[in-house]
């Protein structure tokens, strides 16, 4: 017998949206210092008591939020594990989609100054798929990149990716993901 996934009521669902799309639309116009419970709760027209239902602070709701940025970031690379051993730019292609159809989460998330939790999450998240990249392909000692020491590369890696992703957003996404994946993976490569 399977066990029961636990379904979420869909006003639940609904609610944690439009309180998810209040945050965003507040970070676009105010600094997060200024952002109140208040003004989520009457942004999302809801009871300010119904946001404490669901979280217990604004802090805690960016720690969700983030959890969930890379819980649908894991879920779009890992839907194909077949391309996993292939080049890699199909799945940087996947990821760079998902961002693009998120830009306006993903543009005020991790390009906003005054709180890092998204992109923390995010380069930790990077840095684990890099991590297990490098497993994958082994150490082939003789060529220039075995002479990279590891955790060079991984900071170097991750960083190079996020602030590639972050101007391509704050450009308003000049490339299609198939492009920009296809460079990105280029650039590695050389």
């Amino acid at each position: 017998m399977e066990p029961k996934e636990e379904r979420i009521d869909p006003r639940v669902l609904r609610t944690r949206q439009l309180l998810k799309n209040a945050v965003v639309e507040l970070l676009e116009e105010m600094d997060i210092e200024k952002i109140t419970v208040n003004r989520i709760a009457e942004r999302a027209s809801i009871n300010r008591v119904t946001f404490y239902l669901h979280y217990k602070d604004l802090p805690d709701m960016l720690e969700k939020m983030a959890d969930e940025m890379v819980e649908n970031i894991q879920q779009v690379v890992s839907d194909n594990p077949e391309e996993a051993g292939k080049e890699d730019w199909p799945l940087l292609e996947n990821l760079l989609k998902h961002i693009q159809a998120n830009a306006r989460l993903y543009k005020v998330t991790l390009t906003f100054r005054q709180s890092t939790i998204f992109t923390d999450r995010l380069v930790a998240l990077i840095e684990e798929m890099i991590i297990s990249r490098l497993e994958r392909n082994g150490n082939n000692s003789g060529t220039p990149e075995s002479m990279i020491q590891r955790d060079i590369a991984i900071w170097y890696g991750s960083a190079a990716l996020i602030g590639t992703v972050v101007k391509w957003l704050r450009r308003d996404m000049p490339y299609t993901p198939a492009y920009l994946a296809r460079q990105i993976t280029m650039l590695r490569s050389q």
